[in-house]
């Protein structure tokens, strides 16, 4: 049998365990499984189905330590990060119990004396899932359990980056008592995705790179079946000069530099007025060079490593490629000395340039580019000079700028100073090379059904 092996990227990759790649027969078993049981689940209706999912997350919680320091060893993510992260998805996990009977209601749209019109959402299937490494628990929420409470089965397929948590979310899962097929995983890198997309299934839910997102968006094309994707970005910051620097930089830095900056939706791109630019790039240096970077286990660290060398050496080109055409290093720029592992040090770059990899490309690791503007309409274009329009920030006192701003950037979700869009009830999704289709909310829960009117007379 074919195996994923796990390793450690803060500890010089040193293997962790294994997980037998999944054959083309057990996607198939799975997805017949799911196929078989996908009308009993539906039938059981949103209430009861959300009764029996409400005791899976209490389980994942009694568990959180091992699934933090699972994730921690699998992906460098530093162990407070990992932590945070499943604290934090409680909220999502709870309204999405709370509210999904709410949304997926029949919804009378007309009624008169002799009829009455009514919207049905209903499931549309067997779902297959795909998700990334970067947040292992956090993507299967986000996946998984809005699926599972509209009516869909799954079948998940987590990341070869990490497949020991994805072991250990499929052994809670299997504890939770649904019926047999309703979840399931399958494991293996990008071909075992591609082979559960090209199965008997319904939809494609998938977060990750845009290149793979194409790839199953294509996929579902030909298979004419539905696709909800969210994809890359590359996330511009734009900062006035009405602002109070030292209360916007240590913001600005977490949103580029946490979870080593491996998070689509962090910035990635800082245009800042010209009158302040200096202020701003010699605070971001003071804040960098103030972390500690190191081992992810330990509490105190506040940077843990890349998940992996390819990443690691993604980063290292691109850094290299801007250097090459006038890219001037503020801090970082390489690899710490005194760690052995996918570790890299917080990078800043100036004199950036259009035609550098660091400007065109997703940037996923520690990596912060910062561009000077003179006016506001410079700003925009710089904004918008992207193929990715996953989100976006606005920092400036005048609100009437900042909301005029927000109009003209093509982007899902934008926020303007401490506005912050990460609410449950809010939908996620991109425009342009981001993304098709939205998560979360209302929007998201309604994404994964079928619209079925019905019109009866009296």
């Amino acid at each position: 049998m074919n195996k994923l092996i796990s390793t450690n990227p803060a500890k010089g990759y040193k293997i962790i365990g294994s997980v037998g790649v999944s054959t083309i027969g057990e996607i198939k078993k799975k997805v017949a499984e799911a196929q078989e049981v996908k009308t009993l689940w539906k039938e059981l209706g949103v209430k009861k189905r959300i009764e029996l999912i409400r005791p899976i997350y209490k389980e994942f919680l009694k568990r959180k330590k091992e699934l933090a320091l699972l994730i921690t060893r699998e992906m460098g993510k530093t162990i407070r990060e990992s932590l945070d992260d499943i604290e934090w998805e409680a909220s999502y996990f709870n309204w999405f119990l709370e509210n999904g009977e709410r949304y997926l209601s029949d919804e009378i749209t007309s009624e008169d004396k002799r009829s009455i019109h009514k919207i049905v959402y209903e499931p549309i299937g067997v779902t297959g899932v795909i998700i990334p490494w970067n947040f292992p628990f956090d993507m299967f929420l986000w996946g998984v359990i809005p699926n599972l409470i509209v009516g869909n089965t799954v079948i998940l397929k987590h990341s070869e980056e990490c497949p020991l948590t994805g072991k250990l979310i499929e052994k809670i899962m299997n504890k939770s008592g649904l019926p047999k097929g309703v979840f399931s995983e399958v494991y293996g890198d990008g071909k075992v995705g591609a082979l559960l997309a090209n199965q008997d299934i319904d939809l494609i839910w998938f977060t990750g790179s845009t290149k793979v997102g194409k790839y199953l968006y294509e996929t579902a094309g030909k298979k004419f079946i539905k696709a909800v994707l969210e994809m890359g970005g590359s996330n511009p910051a734009i900062v006035f000069n009405d602002v109070d620097i030292n209360k916007i930089t240590e913001k600005i830095f977490s949103k580029r530099f946490s979870n080593c900056g491996q998070v689509c939706d962090a910035l990635k791109r800082l245009i800042v007025h010209q009158s302040i630019f200096d202020k701003v790039i010699e605070k971001l240096k003071q804040i960098a060079e103030s972390k500690i970077i190191g081992d992810p286990e330990d509490m105190n660290t506040d940077i843990g490593s890349l998940v992996a060398e390819r990443q690691l050496k993604l980063a290292e080109g691109q850094v290299r490629d801007a250097i090459k055409k006038g890219a001037r290093v503020i801090t970082g720029g390489r690899r710490p000395k005194y760690l052995k592992g996918a570790y890299y040090l917080p990078t800043i770059l100036t004199n950036i340039k259009k035609n550098m990899r660091v400007w065109k490309e997703e940037t996923f690791g520690p990596v912060l580019v910062v561009m000077p503007f003179k006016t506001e309409k410079e700003a925009i274009k710089l904004a918008n000079d992207t193929k990715y329009g996953l989100g976006a920030q606005i920092y400036t006192k005048d609100k009437k700028r900042a909301l005029r701003i927000a109009s003209k950037i093509e982007a899902g979700t934008i926020d303007i100073n401490e506005g912050n869009h990460w609410l449950p009830c809010n939908p996620f999704g991109g425009y342009k090379e981001s993304g098709m289709g939205r998560e979360h909310g209302g929007f998201g829960l309604r994404e994964l059904t079928q619209i079925k009117v019905i019109a009866i007379e009296k």
